[in-house]
């Protein structure tokens, strides 16, 4: 057996264009191109293979072999590897960031969260993301330490500075509890109340805003460094505490979890933000990233400075 040669570029988009056009005289046209040469590069590309790519006898059109069917598959890869190179090559020329890393609050819905990013990919394909989900003030210190350019933030607080940031939005936050939970029994719960049993917290694993509360009534906590978990812990009938509303509207439907009714709870929303360095100003893609969870369409989009 011949050991096979290295094709080129332009052998493999010969095929390509062959194939899309449907002749090799539709395929001279588009490439300006005597059929001859689009004809001899074929030749050169089988003979480097060693295969047969396309039948001769007895049809008019060019008709791919079972060996060309699957030499096709892999030069349709290896052009679309090619375009992403070159678009990575021109987005690096125009300023476009290789890769960004992004930090978001838990709290942030993920439907919301999904839609940005969806969109942010058929924006910018060829920009690399690094996608981090933290809580409370650890999302500030992401930006801060330099691991992520942009941040969606929860409430800032005084003692933040070197950010600058912009408004990005809000979520409402619910008090809820398993419906068997004494509490859920309650219709309202008499004031005071909450401040009998278990609430749950989310807990702050960053220096910036540890020791802070948000919203807790309750002497009696545990203290949960996850979303996720305090979600299955409220489930479980273990405390009560309070969530954003889209995460639980499932659970208030089913009746898994209910939202209670105490008249001293403060009716919260959980503002959001989008943060980043002072002195590091985000690129073209991460600003157009920050536009997303901005103010709703229509509405301003303050930015501040601290």
């Amino acid at each position: 057996m011949s050991a096979i040669g290295t094709p080129t570029y332009d052998q493999l988009q010969l095929l390509l264009t062959v194939v899309d056009e449907g002749s090799f005289a539709a395929a001279a046209r588009r490439l300006g191109r005597a059929v001859s040469a689009v004809s001899y590069g074929i030749a050169n590309l089988e003979a480097q293979l060693g295969l047969t790519l396309f039948e001769r006898a007895g049809t008019r059109r060019p008709v791919l072999t079972e060996d060309g069917k699957a030499i096709l598959a892999e030069a349709r890869s290896i052009a679309r590897g090619m375009d992403g190179l070159r678009a990575r090559a021109q987005g690096l020329h125009e300023g476009l960031e290789a890769e960004i890393g992004v930090v978001v609050d838990v709290m942030l819905p993920p439907d919301r969260l999904g839609a940005a990013l969806r969109a942010f990919n058929a924006q910018f394909p060829t920009v690399a993301l690094r996608l981090h989900v933290e809580a409370l003030g650890a999302v500030t210190a992401k930006v801060l330490e330099g691991e992520a350019v942009i941040g969606i933030s929860g409430p800032l607080t005084a003692r933040t500075t070197g950010l600058d940031w912009i408004a990005a939005g809000e979520v409402a936050l619910v008090p809820v509890a398993a419906p068997d939970h004494p509490l859920a029994m309650m219709s309202p719960a008499r004031t005071g109340a909450a401040r009998d049993h278990i609430q749950l917290v989310l807990s702050d694993r960053s220096p910036l805003t540890a020791g802070q509360d948000f919203s807790v009534l309750s002497p009696r906590t545990w203290r949960l460094a996850d979303l996720g978990a305090k979600h299955a812990l409220l489930r479980q009938g273990i405390g009560w505490g309070n969530m954003p509303l889209p995460m639980v509207e499932a659970d208030l439907l089913a009746g898994t979890l209910v939202m209670l009714s105490l008249p001293d709870w403060p009716a919260p929303n959980y503002g959001f933000f989008g943060i980043w360095r002072s002195d590091t100003p985000p690129g073209p893609a991460a600003r157009w990233l920050l536009a997303q969870f901005a103010a709703p369409p229509g509405g301003s989009r303050p930015s501040h400075s601290s």
